[in-house]
């Protein structure tokens, strides 16, 4: 299997994924949830079974609620209400209506963020992700550093810190263009899936890079450096799609059968984990192999 021998194929397919995705990040850009633009978010129980997200939205707007979005949550048979900021006096009067209009409406959950709480959590989610991608490319640059020769140690972590980039940016333009087209709403479980993307994707492609290591100690001067980069990736490709196949079968049923308000965030795992995997056998290593050409001929 040469892998790395085809690494153009796989590299152009990816910067197809990546351009892709950076056009629908910039053209939609992502529509925020009330995490991070604030708002409410009102759990309510409603004793008759024929009430309908529909029926309830009409409702909420009757009562001068503005964009209301409601959503069932099957688990706990119970609609999930965002609205705008809404006051103490507006939370009474909307379930005072509420009791009136509908039978044995019970409140399970009122929450309300404020608009600057929304902006510090916004902040804060932007620099979590670049200090996490940061640290891990300084760290797999000290953990390979003496794996020197003939590839610099700092050029293990800059090849994971493009793979990690790959592996982030296309679920975001996942996310913007299902913003555009089908109103989803990007959250903080939104920032949380990307940190535990990032996490999976490292660890896989840790487990080639340290193969990698390991043959260029056994077998230095043997063979060229892209025959043990290729030989290496072909040794752990089954644990790695093992590995992931398992999680990945996993999400698929908690896709199908979960709850709807974890859909989105186990909709960007999916996603996350399958690229995850992907960049760390075709993206990552074959960036080695060329970092290593380019630098030979200069």
């Amino acid at each position: 299997m040469n892998i790395i021998g085809h690494k153009k194929i796989f590299l152009t397919f990816s910067l197809i994924l990546v351009v892709i995705s950076l056009v629908c990040i910039v053209m939609f850009g992502f529509k925020p949830a009330i995490d991070f633009t604030g708002g409410t978010l009102w759990q309510i129980k409603i004793g008759d079974p024929t009430v309908s997200d529909s029926a309830l939205q009409n409702a909420f707007v009757s009562f001068g609620a503005k964009d209301p979005i409601i959503y069932k949550d099957l688990t706990s048979d119970s609609f999930m209400v965002k609205l705008q900021n809404v006051s103490e006096a507006d939370h009474q009067s909307y379930l005072k209506s509420l009791e009136q209009k509908f039978s044995q409406v019970q409140e399970l959950k009122f929450e309300s963020i404020g608009p600057t709480i929304g902006s510090q959590l916004k902040s804060r989610a932007i620099w979590a992700i670049i200090l996490v991608l940061i640290g891990i490319s300084l760290y797999i640059a000290f953990a390979f550093r003496k794996a020197s020769y003939p590839v610099q140690s700092w050029k293990y972590g800059i090849a994971t810190l493009i793979a990690l980039t790959h592996d982030v940016v296309i679920p975001s333009g996942v996310i913007a263009a299902m913003g555009h087209f089908a109103g989803v709403e990007m959250d903080t479980n939104f920032v949380v899936a990307l940190l535990v993307i990032m996490g999976f994707s490292v660890h896989d492609t840790i487990v080639v890079f340290d193969r990698i290591r390991e043959n260029l100690l056994t077998r230095k001067g043997s063979r060229g450096f892209d025959e043990i980069v290729n030989d290496s990736v072909v040794q752990t490709i089954a644990r790695s799609i093992n590995t992931s196949l398992t999680l990945i079968l996993v999400l698929t049923a908690m896709l199908i059968f979960g709850a709807p308000t974890l859909k989105l965030f186990v909709l960007i795992m999916l996603i996350g984990v399958i690229f995850g995997t992907y960049s760390s056998i075709f993206i990552a290593s074959p960036i080695l192999t060329i970092w290593h050409k380019f630098g030979k001929n200069k």
